[in-house]
């Protein structure tokens, strides 16, 4: 089997934009910890082995709960989660696994409970984000763990 394309040498504008992108959503208002349950969830649902991987990382790094971790698949019928976080995970697999419908306006009615426009917009191109990052790594198959040290992700002691 031939090595598949390493999308930093062969496109380097294109992947250092989309790294521009989310360095940009790293810094924006939206709450870092449910940033992370949003990657992970994505990425879960993506099959982005990855990018689950590193996000689990960087969340334990950041202070999130491994039993959260672990609920994030069941979040749902988890108690871990607030409504608040409830509903960013509904919107994570509204916009990965879209039906026909989109999202529905409950879902959004929701989101508006819990979130301002500024932080709904940021959730979606976060979301959009993830999204086109996972579907990349898939396509690449890229290992999992192995830009750990280059991100300081090996502090996180997991193996």
């Amino acid at each position: 089997m031939s090595s598949r394309v390493n999308l930093f040498t062969s496109l380097p504008a294109m992947a250092k934009n989309l790294s521009a992108l989310s360095l940009a959503l790293s810094n924006a208002s939206l709450d870092k910890q449910l940033k992370y349950l949003t990657d992970v969830r994505a990425s879960q649902l993506n099959h982005c082995a990855f990018c689950l991987d590193m996000h689990v990382k960087e969340a334990k790094l950041h202070g999130e709960r491994e039993l959260r971790l672990h609920h994030v698949a069941i979040w749902r019928e988890s108690p871990l989660f607030s409504a608040r976080e409830k509903a960013a995970l509904a919107l994570t697999e509204a916009l990965t696994r879209p039906d026909a419908h989109g999202v529905s306006d409950a879902l959004y009615s929701e989101l508006q409970a819990h979130f301002s426009e500024t932080e709904i917009a940021e959730l979606m191109f976060s979301l959009a984000t993830i999204n086109a990052w996972n579907r990349l790594m898939v396509a690449t198959k890229v290992t999992p763990g192995s830009l750990d040290s280059a991100y300081g992700l090996d502090r996180a002691d997991l193996r």
